[in-house]
């Protein structure tokens, strides 16, 4: 397995990009989001619009997909963390195989500063974000406009 790091330096290439949108949207299953909305993330993360840039990274197995996560930076520090882990998502045949623990512990090792997620109370993946040190601080609420 290759596990890749894409940045404003080193961006993927528009087939891998796709493939990555593609993947996140078929994979994050319940918990996700409508493919503009990971373009969006994603491009935040590489920096093609003013942003602070972030991260994506990637498992390959094989030369597919198998894991990948989306992380932004914030601009913030203290009050709110430096970094918000925006997507994370496994290849339903790869769970249970560390490929989550690798995927966030490249993350954490790249955060330089805190970093939120969000998660719903039922996800599998909240015991592993306990396992890595992630506490429940706040209870979110939104008003949606």
């Amino acid at each position: 397995m290759i596990l890749n790091v894409y940045d404003a330096v080193n961006l993927p290439s528009s087939k891998i990009n796709l493939d990555i949108v593609n993947f996140l949207f078929k994979h994050l299953d319940q918990y996700g989001d409508d493919k503009e909305s990971i373009e969006k993330a994603m491009d935040y993360a590489l920096k093609k619009q003013p942003s602070f840039g972030g991260y994506i990274i990637t498992i390959v197995d094989e030369q597919e997909i198998v894991g990948a996560t989306v992380v932004n930076k914030t601009g913030m520090d203290g009050y709110i963390p430096e970094n918000i882990l925006v997507y994370i998502a496994i290849h339903k045949d790869f769970r249970g195989k560390g490929i989550g623990k690798k995927l966030m512990s490249k993350a954490i090792e790249m955060s330089n500063g805190d970093i939120a997620l969000h998660v719903e109370p039922d996800n599998p993946a909240k015991i592993l974000y306990e396992k890595l040190g992630f506490k429940n601080k706040y209870l979110e609420m939104r008003l949606i406009n």
